[in-house]
């Protein structure tokens, strides 16, 4: 246990770092969480900030879940190291010390979950959110379907035994965490009023 604290410490500051914040701020000067959605992720700075910003908010995202698996899964050689590590690292992304407590809704920095502890996997994981994302261009659809679908690929590969349990318990919380963190966006879906892709843009933050 104690061999493992440091890395969850090191995952919820790592998770906990602002990217899109940062981002946002150095080419709009202002605060992203006061417009659009009022989050930091990558749809919100793809709204408001645009396409480059978003790829690199994107890939920063992703890193932070990915490098604390990594390295519990690799260094600390155990897959309930690099699962909680990367768990702790989504709570940081969307509670992050380093902005106040508000983040973004965590499914980029999840994903980075999936790419260091079942990097085959995670492949799937990438083909069910293109799925559901190019034809109806809606994100937030994509993340609250494509999250359980593809939490049931990674525990159906821990029940026939192609991942170990940790890897299992980890898209049961994931599930859990991206449903919760998308509740105004599901009631927006079945009012059918939640944006696509390409609109929303810059409005006074929501809910």
């Amino acid at each position: 246990m104690l061999e493992v604290l440091p890395l969850l410490v090191f995952a919820y500051l790592l998770g906990s770092m602002p990217s899109g914040l940062v981002v946002a701020y150095l080419l709009l000067r202002r605060d992203i969480r006061q417009v659009g959605s009022g989050k930091t992720g990558t749809t919100n700075v793809l709204r408001t900030a645009g396409k480059p910003a978003a790829i690199g908010v994107l890939a920063a995202d992703v890193a932070k879940g990915a490098i604390p698996g990594a390295i519990g899964l690799y260094l600390l050689d155990s897959h309930w190291a690099g699962a909680v590590a990367s768990a702790v690292a989504v709570s940081g992304h969307i509670w992050p010390i380093f902005a106040g407590f508000r983040g973004g809704r965590g499914v980029a920095t999840t994903f980075g979950g999936v790419l260091a502890l079942a990097p085959l996997l995670s492949l799937a994981v990438l083909a069910i959110a293109a799925l559901l994302l190019v034809p109806w261009r809606i994100v937030s659809l994509m993340s609250v379907i494509g999250t359980p679908l593809s939490a049931c690929v990674l525990i159906a590969a821990w029940v026939i035994g192609w991942q170990p349990f940790p890897v299992a318990a980890y898209a049961l919380f994931a599930v859990a965490i991206v449903e919760y963190q998308h509740i105004p966006n599901i009631k927006r879906l079945l009012a059918g009023t939640e944006p696509r892709l390409g609109q929303g843009g810059d409005r006074p933050a929501t809910g």
